[in-house]
C-alpha cells in the first residue's frame, strides 16, 4: 500500500476509533467459526479492539461440537430448539468448558508479530447468567433446555470498566445451582439488551443479499420480518435475535461473514462497511447544515479548492451562508455537502463534494458511494419546494457527471442576469441547466 493510500484509509477509520472508544459490544461467534481457519485471526481482531477501548461481551456457540460429539444422540428437537436430557447436559457443560479453554488460550497470545504482542487481555468467565427451564412446549418436556431469566448486570459491568473481556459460554444456572442449555443467539440478545450495549454483533458464514445477489447492507426490524430471506432455521434465529436486539433498545446489529479476514474490521472501520447492520429507523443521511456543521463541510471541501475544482469561500460567507446548504452524514461525520443560491425560478447548485475518503473511486469529485447521488436528488427536492423550476451549475472539471444525472450544457446567456454580471471570464466555467419538478 503506497504511503498516501495508507494515510487516506487510516485518516477515513479515525472517526470511528473515537467513535468505537469505550462502547460495549456483544459479540457472538456461531459454532462454525470456532472450526474455521480464520478463527486465529478473529481473535487478534478482537484483541485489538480491546486494546483500542472497546468493552467486550464474547459469547459463543456450540451447536455443531454438541452434534459431533453426541452423535444420533443429538437430534432430539423441537422446532429447531433442542431437548437436553441429563446425559445431554452434562456433555454440554464439558464441551462449552473445552471450547472456552481453546478461546482463553487464544486470547493469551496478545497480538503476535506487531508492538502490542505482549499486552495483557485477562478473559473473565463466570456465572453471570440466571437461567430457567423453558419447561412443556407442545407437551413436550423440553428438561434442560433453558432460557435468560437475568444477567447479572452490576457484576458484567464491573468486569468490563476493570478492563476485563467477558467470555461467556451458552449456558446459565438457576437459583438452585442447575445448569440450562441456551441458545447462543438469544443469549447474545438478552445481555446486550440487559446490559444496554451499544452493538450486537454476530459472526456467521452468510450475509443477506437481494435477488440480485447484491449484500443488503440496512435492514430494519420491520422490513427484516416482511422480507422472505432464504436462509436456514439457524440463520433466521440468528437474524430474529438481531432485530430483537435493536427492539430492545441496542442501537445497531452486524451482521458478518467470518470466512473473509478482516470483515469485522472493515465492518466497523470504514464507511461502507462489508455486512448488514440492523436498525430500528434507517437514518436520513441528506439534511439542512447548520451553525455545528461549518467545520466538517470545511473538511470536505478543502481539498476541492486546493485543487481549483471549487472556488474558495470565506470562512466567514460559509457561516452567513450556511442555511443555504444540506449536508450528507455517515456515523455522525459529514462526507458530503451542496448548497442551492435561489434567483427567481432559477437556482444555483453549488459547493457539490464529497469527502475523499467515502469516494467509490478517488479520482472522482462528486458521486462518490452514492452520497453525489443523493446530495443531488435531496437538493432538486430542496428546491422544488422553495418554488424553483431549474438548477444550473457552474463547473470546470465535473460536466461529465453533470451531464450524467440529466443536466444539459448551455451559453452564459442562459443564466440569471444577476449571475451573469458575477461569471468569472478567468476561470471559464461551463454551465450546465437541469429543469426539475
Amino acid at each position: 500500500m503506497a504511503a498516501n493510500e495508507y494515510a487516506r484509509w487510516f485518516r477515513g477509520s479515525t472517526p470511528y476509533i473515537s467513535a468505537h472508544r469505550n462502547k460495549t459490544f456483544v459479540i457472538l461467534l456461531t459454532s462454525k467459526v470456532l472450526k474455521h481457519v480464520n478463527l486465529t485471526n478473529i481473535i487478534h481482531d478482537l484483541a485489538l479492539l480491546h486494546v483500542l477501548g472497546v468493552k467486550i461481551v464474547l459469547v459463543h456457540g456450540a451447536r455443531e461440537q454438541i452434534d459431533e460429539r453426541l452423535g444420533s444422540n443429538a437430534k432430539k428437537f423441537h422446532n429447531d430448539r433442542r431437548i437436553t436430557d441429563a446425559d445431554t447436559i452434562s456433555s454440554i457443560a464439558e464441551i462449552n468448558g473445552g471450547i472456552r479453554t481453546a478461546l482463553e488460550a487464544l486470547f493469551s497470545t496478545g497480538l503476535p508479530n506487531s508492538p502490542l504482542h505482549n499486552v495483557d487481555i485477562p478473559v473473565i468467565s463466570g456465572n453471570f447468567v440466571i437461567a430457567q427451564p423453558i419447561g412443556i412446549v407442545d407437551g413436550i418436556d423440553h428438561l434442560f433446555t433453558g432460557e435468560v431469566r437475568k444477567v447479572e448486570k452490576v457484576r458484567v459491568r464491573s468486569t468490563l470498566d476493570a478492563g476485563g473481556l467477558l467470555l461467556q459460554s451458552p449456558v446459565g444456572f438457576s437459583n438452585s445451582g442447575q445448569a440450562f442449555n441456551l441458545s447462543a443467539e438469544n443469549l447474545a440478545a438478552e445481555i446486550a439488551i440487559q446490559i444496554k450495549a451499544d452493538k450486537l454483533i454476530v459472526l456467521d458464514d452468510f450475509i443477506v443479499t437481494n435477488k440480485a445477489n447484491e449484500r443488503v447492507s440496512t435492514f430494519t426490524p420491520t422490513t427484516l420480518e416482511q422480507v422472505k430471506l432464504d436462509h436456514s432455521i439457524q440463520r433466521g434465529h440468528r437474524l430474529a435475535a438481531m432485530s430483537k436486539a435493536v427492539r430492545g433498545g441496542v442501537a445497531k446489529s452486524h451482521l458478518i461473514n467470518f470466512e473473509e479476514d478482516g470483515a469485522l474490521l472493515a465492518e466497523l472501520f470504514t464507511a461502507d462497511g462489508i455486512g448488514t447492520q440492523v436498525l430500528e429507523r434507517v437514518p436520513q443521511p441528506i439534511r439542512q447544515a447548520n451553525a455545528q456543521d461549518v467545520a466538517g463541510i470545511i473538511e470536505v471541501i478543502r481539498p476541492l479548492e486546493e485543487r481549483g475544482i471549487l472556488v474558495r469561500r470565506e470562512r466567514k460567507r460559509l457561516e452567513q451562508e450556511i442555511e443555504n446548504f444540506l449536508v450528507a452524514e455517515l456515523d455522525g461525520i459529514i462526507v458530503g455537502c451542496c448548497a442551492i443560491y435561489p434567483y427567481d425560478n432559477q437556482g444555483e447548485l453549488a459547493c457539490v463534494a464529497v469527502h475523499e475518503n467515502y469516494r467509490a473511486q478517488p479520482a472522482q469529485t462528486t458521486g462518490g458511494n452514492g452520497v453525489g447521488k443523493r446530495l443531488l436528488v435531496a437538493a432538486e427536492a430542496h428546491a422544488v419546494q422553495n418554488g424553483l423550476s431549474q438548477l444550473f451549475v457552474l463547473t470546470t472539471q465535473t460536466q461529465e457527471w453533470f451531464k450524467e444525472q440529466g443536466f444539459v450544457p448551455k451559453s452564459m446567456e442562459t443564466l440569471p442576469e444577476s449571475k451573469q454580471n458575477l461569471y468569472n471570464w478567468q476561470r471559464n466555467s461551463a454551465v450546465l441547466i437541469k429543469s426539475i419538478g
